[in-house]
């Protein structure tokens, strides 16, 4: 699939905000794989059963964790929740391609964020393990900022914290709802993933005349 143009802004560009993961980061293999040792065929029912427990999470509200190990111990896992969340949710690899291009925009005087949907554990483990608070100019986690993507909620409160207009802020994620949601808060958006190529991405940014390259 094509990457998504949104709408031209009437003012320029000069910040850009990207979406975690299928844009920055994968889970090796996918997330029914990562599952796999502790619940064989059943990792695909598990999973979707615990992101629907976790979406409120998601929003800052309640803790995943001990929702997770009832859902384990419903299965019949009896590894403990923090072996299992470590293995699979904690499974993440950094695109490379990805963390070059955001050099590259930062060289050329724009400014880079990050926001993505992340419970409070993932998103902390993405904050200090991972770097990504040292990365990023501004990083904005649903699960801090209180409104999860794609609620236009979360993408005004981003703008305010990164400080300028919604207009100015190009949006970058693998969901087209999300960037259905960043185009209603005003933001330029683009529905783009890994799988689509960093050549693609680069063509789409140009063509909203971000310096990319």
């Amino acid at each position: 699939m094509d990457a998504v143009l949104g709408p031209q802004s009437t003012a320029p560009v000069r910040h850009v905000l990207f979406d975690a993961d299928g844009v920055l980061q994968v889970v090796p293999g996918g997330w029914y794989v990562a599952m796999e040792p502790y619940l064989g065929d059943r990792a695909r029912e598990f999973l979707h059963k615990t992101w629907k427990d976790e979406l409120p999470t998601l929003a800052g509200e309640g803790d995943y964790l001990p929702m997770l190990a009832t859902a384990l111990l419903e299965y019949g896992v009896t590894a403990p929740v923090e072996d299992v969340y470590r293995d699979v949710w904690h499974r993440i690899e950094l695109i490379e391609e990805s963390f070059a291009l955001i050099e590259t925009l930062r060289r050329n005087g724009y400014g880079v964020h990050l926001g993505t949907n992340q419970e409070q554990h993932r998103g902390g483990h993405m904050r200090s393990a991972l770097g990504y608070d040292a990365i990023f100019d501004t990083s904005c986690y649903s699960y801090d900022l209180g409104f999860a993507k794609p609620d236009p909620a979360f993408f005004t409160e981003a703008a305010r914290r990164i400080g300028v207009d919604p207009g100015a802020i190009l949006f970058i994620d693998d969901s087209i709802k999300n960037v259905e949601g960043a185009r209603d808060a005003g933001m330029v958006a683009v529905h783009w993933d890994v799988d689509q190529g960093h050549d693609c991405l680069i063509d789409v940014l140009v063509e909203h005349d971000v310096a990319a390259c």
